[in-house]
């Protein structure tokens, strides 16, 4: 009796080198999402230590908001053109992104103490690793959970516009707490969805669809991280005096 193997062996072989390239696809996502937190953290820790810098950025609005129009601009430049960018253009566009975040955050230095920094970080990455894993293993459809979250998204905006002029200090928690809900849900949200396409872009083998799902998933990700960050630090700290 002959036995053949061939065909399985190729098939088992086939299957391995795909897991193996999802998952070298996948810690890319993470690597670039977590440069683009590195590198903002260096340089709001930088421009935190030159006070001129800082009380210029702060005390002249034009600036200030030059930076949060800018940063807004390259979110929409990576978002919509990122089938028509190089893969390492959008990612130096991404990292350019994450540079100006780290100049727009240097602020929080100047109303927090490190402490509080250092626990809001720290819970905001058990929070992110936890909805993180959730979404990358669950084996539910959450592509309903998408437009529950990006409705929310609107409403919690609408809301935080609407409390710089009422100034209210129980929608400021309430807003708070419901932007930490909301961006846990994203992280999960996204982390299943970038899981998806990548495989996607795998089965057509296409290399710069691969990348470029890894890209716009770095920074959806490091948005949600971002966010998340910033409304946990909201009700954890207490404001230099």
């Amino acid at each position: 009796m002959v036995y053949r193997f061939e065909e399985s062996e190729t098939i088992t072989t086939s299957t391995d080198q795909l897991v193996n390239t999802f998952i070298d696809a996948m810690c890319r996502v993470y690597l670039w999402m977590a440069g683009g937190l590195f590198i903002t953290a260096i340089v709001a820790t930088f421009i935190a230590q030159t006070n001129n810098v800082v009380n210029l950025i702060l005390a002249n609005p034009i600036i200030f908001f030059g930076l949060f129009l800018g940063q807004i601009g390259l979110v929409i430049v990576i978002s919509s053109r990122i089938n028509r960018l190089a893969p390492m253009k959008a990612l130096g566009l991404f990292f350019l992104y994450s540079a100006l975040m780290g100049v727009t955050l240097s602020s929080v230095f100047l109303v927090y103490n490190l402490g509080t920094i250092g626990l809001a970080f720290g819970i905001t990455t058990a929070l992110f690793t936890a909805m993180s894993i959730v979404g990358l293993t669950t084996k539910k459809d959450i592509a309903k959970l998408g437009p529950i979250l990006f409705i929310s998204l609107f409403g919690l905006i609408i809301a935080s516009l609407a409390n710089l002029f009422l100034q209210s200090s129980g929608i400021e928690w309430l807003v708070s707490f419901a932007g930490v809900i909301i961006f846990m849900g994203l992280t999960l949200y996204h982390s299943k969805q970038i899981k998806s396409l990548t495989f996607q872009a795998l089965s057509e083998d296409d290399p710069d669809a691969v990348s470029r799902v890894g890209i716009i998933g770095a920074l959806s990700l490091y948005l949600a991280f971002i966010n998340l960050f910033l409304f946990l630090l909201t009700i954890l700290g207490k404001g230099k005096n």
